[in-house]
Order: C-alpha cells, then structure tokens, then sequence
C-alpha cells in the first residue's frame, strides 16, 4: 500500500476521550508555565527541544549515513548523507505522527515506525533513501507490529509480530520490503495458552518458541533440523528467565545456542546450551551482583563472541575477542572517564558509529575507522548544554527496614551542601517490573538542578538486573514495601545532610505517578506537592481496562500487582488504590495526561482529578489530545516541563499541608 504524508497525519476525532470538562483552561496551565520563568543559564528548550541532529545510523555497506535532524517546526526528519560524496537527502519528513524508529533495511531502503496519536498501535512501513516508494508494510487498522527478526542474510525480507488475527494473540510474518508481500509463518490460534515469543534463526527459520501454560507457567518448545514436529523442552514459572540470545552458527552442532537464564542460579547469566540435550554446554559469562543481558556476535569473523554488556552500577562491555578488544582497548583510552556504545557497525565490521556519554554529556556521535583507529566527531547532540555546568549523578546505596541492599541515584545541584541543603524531587520509575534506573545524562534530573532542586532515583524492590530474589521480594508489594524502599530512600538523602526535609516532592509516570499518589496518601508528612504523570489510580480499574493484548499476560501481573479474584489480595488492593483514599491528600497535586493512553486508560486520571477536587484540593489537569502514554511530542513536552517546574516553584517553601490522618499500617 503506498502512503502519502496526508495519510499518515492524524486525524483528531470529533469526540474526546475522558471529561475534557475537567481539564485545567489554557490560561490557568499558562500561569503554572510562567511561575517556571527566572534569570536561569539554560531554559526549558535547553534541556528538551529535540537535538538538531540525532540517532546516527549506519548503512549496511557503509556508503550512507543517516540521521535526524530537526526542522523549525520542531520535527524530527529523516535524512540520509552519501559519505563519498556528502550529498544530504530528506529520506522522510516527519509529520503530525512521531516516527518512533528508524533503521536500514537494506543500501538502498529504510525502515520507519509510527502510530497514531499515542495509541501504540505501531505500523511499520520502508521507504527508498531518496523519499520514493514510501509503503505501509502493515496496512491494518487497530493491529499492533513489532519487527521480531532483522534478516541480514536476506535483506528484502523483514519478519514481524502483528495481532491481525485475533487482539490478544501475535503471529509472525515474513515481508517482503520492497513489495509489501507477506506469508504468516505460525498460526497462534490457542487463546488459553498463546505463544508470546518466537525464535528464529538468520535464515528466518521458526527454531523455538515459548508459550504461556496455564497462565502462569513458560512452556519452551523447540525443533531441531531433523525434526518434523517441535517438542516441549522445559516448562518453568514466568519469572524464570530462559532467553535465546543467538544460535551458536559457529558450531557444526545445530542444537547449540547462547541462552541468557537464570534457572540455578539467582543471577541471569549467558550459558551455551544444548537445546536438544537439554543440559548446558559451559557457561559464558556471569556476574555476581548483577544480571547479564546481551552479547554481541561477528558475522564476519565466523560468529565469534565479541563482548558481553549489562547495566551494573553504571553501563558495563566486557571485550572477548581479540578483535574487539583492540577497538575498546582504543576507545577506552580515547573516552576515558565516559560511556561508550557501538550504536551501528558495517557488515565488514571496518566501520562503526560509537555514542558517547556521560551523567554531564548528553551525547556526541563519532565515526570510527578500524583499520586506522581513528575516530572523527559527526555531532554533539545537545552542544548548548556546557558539560561543566552539569550536575553529577552519584550512585548511592542503603538498606532498607527489612534489610534488602538498595541501589539508586542522586542528582545534586552544585550549590548542595550540608550548610545549604535543597529541595528535593523523588522520581519512581514506572513499571514497576521490567525496568530500572540506569546512571547517564538525564534531562530531567538536570533541569531540575539548574533550577536548584535534587533529584533521586531508587531501584526498588522488584526493579530489574539485581537477581530473581530481589525481583521476587517485589511481587504483591506494589503501594507497600516499594513504597517503603522508596521512603528509605528519602530518608537515606536527608541524614546525608543533602536535602531539605521541609521541600521534598515527587514525580513519576505510569507506576511512578501511581506511586507519587501513594507517597502523597502513605507518607503526607513526607512530602509538599506532587506530580502524577499517566499513573494509576485504581487497581480494579487498570486491570479492567487492559489493552486486549495484555489479557493473556493477566495472571503474571497478578503475582506482580495483586489477584484481584482472592477476597485477601482484593482487600489489599483497595487499601493501595489511591482513588479510596483521596481524602489523605493534602499536599499540592498536579496531574497529567495523554488522551489516547492504551495502558493507562485517561479515566484513571479523570477519577483523581475529581475526587481530590471534591474535597476542596486545587488540582491542575493537563490533557494532550495527541498523546498517549507519555508526551512524545516536542510542544507538549515543553509545556509539560515548564508547567511542572512552576508547579514545584510554587509549592516549595510554602508551609506544610495540615495532616487529616495517619496511615493504616497493615
């Protein structure tokens, strides 16, 4: 199906989802925008209008380099430069829809992915590098795509995961790139028991592919190339891991492969394992406090192993082969006291893209030449941000009442002191599974430290990469021990003489703006005012409202989140939805939106916004129609920002909230 750009612009329909009559006027948000004003080095648009330039990739053969960059409408497009000649090209004009991704799909053609408005419901379509034959690959109205497989052994062909058939169920499909030409490879019929991961290898050959069992245990099924039919292999509860990183192409036995697991061990480690045999063949690489998450392997150089990588305290590459031992061993003396990734390569490994960071740099692209070893700048993402005048991001550890070790961050403006200690702004991540904080540049701790406010981040119970125990010691403790962690937290930074106990807010999205409305009802001592960014409400009602295809995955989130169908958990859950409790709040609250949210359904913010009102609370609701879950958008993102910062600036050092009551301690 060849597209026009009017034909991927979105269309605002006639009817607003949610109670528009709830949201805060244009001109009372535009008072809470204008409190953020002040004699400040660097503005807003500093810190979030998008990069002129950004997301540098390779071609496979290394003739064009492409990129991103910026137009004065504050859109992000797509433009490919040809390296022998420097010939710049607009590839793809980005319109009313983001384009959530872009990469190449052969010399010659690019992959791009969008949805509409923030419903995620994804399409993926290819288009040539000169801006012709622009195509949706996936024509289908309410279908969700993901590309599951590159194949660059057979460049016009991707293979993608789509929910065409059945919402609830994904299968995959072979695309022809060029044409749009598909076939479905695997028929997911089975409702009670769906695949929800395939394993193909470089050929595009379905090898494995796991499945829920009764809703609560993986069943991993696998055939070998003498086999006419797969075959059960193992069955583990969910939160096992057993992950296929790669075949082992490198071995003349074709049951081999490089799995990430943490069966036997409490750690995700990498092991070769013997699919077939069903045993491990030796382990490749593990880690004692963390969990392993990827490796990288050579094409070129027969499938050799060339580094591992995982987030530890801070981002961690572990060089194996020789090869790449030599170029990290170069880069590492180049970028000393930074972070560095491979963000794109050539097929013969001579060429690389290499991102360079820190917790003070937002980010420079280089261009790295194996054979001389040299490295030429292509751009420094956010050049107006002097890295001097950044804060630091320190790592930070402490103990929790029950004793778990918890790891986070704290961000400090440079004029903290224990003689001149600061507000500080908690920031929960969302989730609250699947996910953790990582150490790097973020634009949001870095504002609010230009604005003179600290920020921290915890890795809570339950957060990712600290083992399966850690993962375990989080379940059914949403809105009760994590919010604990997260209080320890706050009281760790205090009795380091850093924050001012009398200014101390919290902001989240998603579980961190659920969170932010417990912190506001657990803890109303704690803290001035708060910010819940497309967070739950109620439990009863996010699970209700779950996008069809997170129906099958129900009864995982129920050991995360709580069984609703138990009259115990039930109870529990009441007694941690915000929404029974509004009458506990009585710091500042400002609440944000994306209309068109397929997690968090806008009602959930609605419901909040309303009841807090109800009992006399001034509560500022801002909406984006265009959104989903979270603003993507560089308007909306400015005025979100700015907004938020007036918020703040409005409520700290103002005298604390009267206290109605205390917590119920169960």
């Amino acid at each position: 199906m060849t597209i026009s750009s009017a034909q991927i612009s979105h269309q605002v329909g006639t009817t607003r989802p949610g109670n528009p009559a709830l949201v805060s006027s244009e001109s009372a948000l535009q008072e809470l925008m204008d409190a953020s004003a002040g004699n400040y080095k660097y503005s807003v648009e500093d810190y979030f209008a998008h990069p002129q330039s950004a997301d540098f990739q390779l071609s496979p053969n290394g003739s064009y380099i492409s990129f991103r960059e910026r137009d004065e409408h504050g859109k992000s497009n797509v433009m490919v430069r040809e390296v022998s000649t420097g010939k710049t090209t607009c590839a793809l004009k980005e319109t009313e829809n983001i384009i959530i991704g872009y990469g190449w799909a052969s010399d010659s053609r690019l992959l791009y992915m969008m949805d509409d408005g923030g419903n995620e419901n994804y399409h993926l379509y290819a288009v040539n590098t000169d801006g012709s034959g622009n195509i949706d690959l996936t024509p289908y109205e309410g279908v969700r795509a993901t590309i599951l497989k590159r194949l660059p052994e057979h460049r016009e062909f991707i293979i993608v995961s789509m929910n065409r058939d059945n919402p609830q169920n994904f299968e995959p499909y072979k695309i022809n790139v060029n044409t749009g030409a598909m076939v479905r490879l695997y028929e997911n019929s089975d409702l009670t028991n769906p695949v929800n991961l395939y394993d193909f290898d470089k050929d595009g050959n379905l090898r494995a592919f796991s499945r829920m069992n009764n809703r609560k245990e993986m069943q991993y099924f696998y055939k070998s190339k003498d086999a006419k039919e797969y075959s059960l292999i193992k069955t583990i509860p969910w939160y096992n891991k057993f992950t296929i990183l790669s075949f082992n192409y490198a071995s003349a036995n074709p049951d081999e492969a490089y799995v990430l697991t943490n069966l036997e061990a409490d750690k995700a480690r990498i092991v070769l394992y013997d699919l077939k045999a069903g045993k491990i063949i030796r382990e490749i690489y593990s880690n004692k406090d963390y969990d392993v998450s990827n490796l990288s392997l050579s094409r070129k150089r027969n499938w050799e192993i060339d580094y591992i990588d995982y987030e530890g305290e801070k981002h961690i590459i572990k060089p194996v082969s020789k090869h790449f031992s030599s170029i990290y061993k170069q880069l590492k003396k180049q970028f000393k006291g930074y972070q560095f990734q491979i963000a794109a390569q050539t097929e013969n490994e001579e060429q690389y893209l290499v991102k360079v960071s820190s917790d003070r740099l937002y980010g420079r692209f280089y261009h790295y030449d194996r054979k001389t070893g040299k490295t030429a700048l292509l751009c420094d993402l956010m050049p107006q941000l002097r890295e001097a005048d950044m804060a630091v991001m320190r790592p930070i550890t402490f103990k929790s009442l029950d004793g778990l070790t918890i790891h986070g961050y704290i961000t400090l403006p440079a004029n903290a002191s224990k003689r001149k200690k600061v507000p500080l702004i908690v920031d929960p991540h969302g989730g609250p599974h699947g996910i953790r904080d990582t150490w790097g540049f973020n634009p949001e701790a870095q504002l609010f430290a230009s604005r003179g406010y600290a920020t921290l981040h915890i890795n809570f119970r339950i957060s990712d990469g600290y083992g399966l125990d850690f993962f375990r010691a989080g379940f059914k403790q949403t809105g009760r021990k994590i919010m604990d962690d997260l209080e320890d937290g706050v009281h760790y930074v205090i009795d380091q003489g850093w924050a001012d106990r009398e200014n101390i807010g919290i902001y989240g999205g998603s579980h961190g703006g659920y969170a932010t409305l417990m912190g506001l009802i657990k803890t109303p001592y704690l803290y001035k005012a708060g910010v819940d960014y497309v967070g739950i409400s109620n439990i009863f009602t996010f699970f209700d409202a779950l996008p069809p295809y997170w129906k099958p995955l129900k009864n995982m989130l129920k050991d995360i989140w709580y069984d609703l169908d138990d009259p115990e958990e039930a109870k529990i859950a009441k007694e941690v939805s915000p929404i029974y409790h509004t009458y506990k709040i009585n710091a500042a609250l400002f609440v944000v939106q994306g209309a068109n949210d397929p997690r968090v359904n806008i009602l959930e913010s609605d419901r909040i916004v309303a009841a807090v009102r109800k009992k006399g609370v001034e509560v500022p609701y801002m909406v984006k129609y265009d959104e989903g879950h979270g603003f993507q958008k560089e308007a909306n993102q400015l005025a979100f920002y700015k907004a938020m910062l007036g918020f703040f600036s409005l409520h700290f050092n103002k005298p604390a909230p009267i206290i109605l009551d205390d917590w119920d301690v169960y």
